[in-house]
């Protein structure tokens, strides 16, 4: 007959693999989960990268339209996750900028509504891209009547992402590149300066090596003014 010690060992021994087997049970289906959307969200980076820096300029409009249904239901597909939403916000303003004319304004304000969700969501998802993103629209699109765009509110977002990733390469450079186009050129050398030496990105190589162009060309202009 097993000792009071021996069976209170095995009851230890017992409980313990029940507590891990409930663990199990529960973190599989999260990690099952985040990996699909992982990949999704990669993906689509991956393609927008390809489009944006290595495809010729007359066939980007095109690529990109096919590019947004696609990351439409990437979005679809994961509902409450801010990645996909994040991902299909930039394709449609890129694809907006390959469009232009008015056409671009309707395209514009999807990708504010998706940027906007995404921070709703987690507004620190991605180095917070959303903001920054945001914040690039604000200060692209035209302002009232014709459009949204705003200035103070461009450099509210574009400051905002900055802190959430002061050494990132498109946070430097974008709010470089407002400063830039309100006539402070001077300030904007140190942020341009300051994307060059960002660290590179995993898997990020078609875009690091495009950004860093738009980097030294800014960085170009800005000195020769």
């Amino acid at each position: 007959m097993p000792t009071t010690h021996t069976t209170r060992r095995q009851w230890l021994a017992h409980t313990t693999a029940v507590a891990a087997a409930v663990t199990l049970a529960f973190a599989w289906p999260l990690a099952a989960h985040a990996a699909p959307v992982d990949d999704a969200v990669t993906e689509l980076q991956h393609d927008w990268e390809v489009i944006r820096y290595q495809m010729p300029a007359a066939e980007r409009e095109k690529r990109f339209e096919a590019l947004a249904a696609k990351a439409r239901k990437v979005s679809e597909a994961y509902p409450g996750r801010a990645e996909p939403l994040v991902w299909e916000g930039i394709i449609v303003s890129t694809y907006a900028g390959e469009k232009g004319g008015l056409g671009a304004l309707g395209l514009a304000k999807q990708a504010k509504a998706l940027y906007e969700s995404a921070i709703q969501i987690d507004g620190n998802v991605l180095d917070g891209s959303a903001y920054n993103s945001l914040g690039v629209l604000y200060h692209k699109v035209p302002g009232w009547p014709i459009g949204f765009g705003d200035k103070a509110k461009a450099k509210e977002l574009l400051q905002k992402a900055l802190a959430i990733n002061p050494k990132g390469i498109d946070p430097n450079f974008f709010y470089a590149e407002y400063l830039v186009d309100t006539k402070r050129p001077e300030e904007a050398v140190a942020y341009l300066e300051r994307a060059l030496q960002a660290p590179a990105r995993s898997g990020r190589q078609i875009a690091d090596t495009g950004r860093r162009e738009e980097v030294r060309q800014l960085l170009d202009k800005t000195r020769s003014k």
